[in-house]
């Protein structure tokens, strides 16, 4: 985690401009937005995650509910909301400079992960795709807990086999959004308002994925998370007294790593 973090500016750079291409000056404010909103983040955030991490492990010790787990999902999207409020004002910046080509550029970047999103989750064979979403649950099971025993694993397999999980459903959530970025850039482009138009474009883009205009999306991604809650408590409670502690020195490890990043 600290490697990762430490280089994390250099990567996001590295995705952004890849996505958009940036000139000279658009560089320039890209790099020093980016400095800026990681110094806040180190400073302001990390200590807060550690926090959250400490209490995560205390409470791992014992057995679990689906609403605790889903308090804990809700954290999550709470401290991903706090992090994104600080990235708007200089991505409105940036994106009222950007011209028509780099918007093109982002289209095709934009059909690129749509056709990642396809060979990853929507396998031709129905059994090939199956297989995929079970070995990928099993792995982040075990990046928590270790290893899983046969009756964990085939436990996951039923929860992966009964799950709401539809990703056509996501595929065409995931193709609203890149429609709704996308448009939202061209009328900032279009119409040249600057800044302060471009911060109102962009947060209704990330109001609208937090909580999609699609109604019909929003009940089925309702229901998954109500699952996955109940899934994520049910593999909790079934765990063995090693596996939580592995859980726990996995957590206690995170949150070292993120107090020595607050204090470097």
């Amino acid at each position: 985690m600290r490697l990762v973090y430490n280089q994390a500016d250099a990567l996001v750079y590295w995705w952004l401009d890849g996505h958009l291409d940036f000139d000279g000056a658009q560089t320039l404010r890209v790099r020093e937005g980016i400095t800026q909103w990681f110094s806040w983040h180190r400073r302001s955030q990390l200590p807060e995650y550690a926090a959250l991490l400490e209490r995560a492990a205390t409470e791992a010790a014992a057995p679990t509910t689906p609403e605790q787990a889903c308090r804990w999902f809700e954290v999550v999207r709470e401290r991903a909301d706090i992090a994104m409020q600080q990235v708007l004002p200089v991505a409105a910046q940036v994106a009222g400079t950007l011209h028509a080509e780099q918007l093109q550029r982002l289209a095709r970047k934009q059909a690129e992960s749509i056709g990642e999103f396809r060979r990853e989750y929507l396998q031709p064979d129905a059994a090939e795709r199956r297989a995929a979403s079970v070995e990928r649950a099993i792995e982040r099971a075990e990046q928590l807990y270790g290893r899983l025993d046969a009756a964990q694993r085939a436990q996951v397999a039923a929860a992966v086999t009964a799950s709401p999980f539809d990703p056509q459903r996501w595929l065409a959530e995931r193709q609203r959004r890149q429609r709704d970025l996308l448009q939202a850039l061209t009328t900032v482009v279009a119409t040249r308002g600057g800044s302060d138009a471009a911060r109102v474009q962009l947060q209704g883009v990330w109001q609208r994925a937090r909580h999609s205009p699609d109604e019909a999306y929003l009940r089925y991604a309702e229901g998954l998370d109500r699952y996955n809650c109940e899934f994520a408590a049910q593999l909790h409670n079934t765990s063995t007294r090693e596996q939580r502690e592995a859980l726990q020195r996995r957590l206690r490890g995170w949150e070292t790593d993120l107090r020595r990043l607050a204090s470097d």
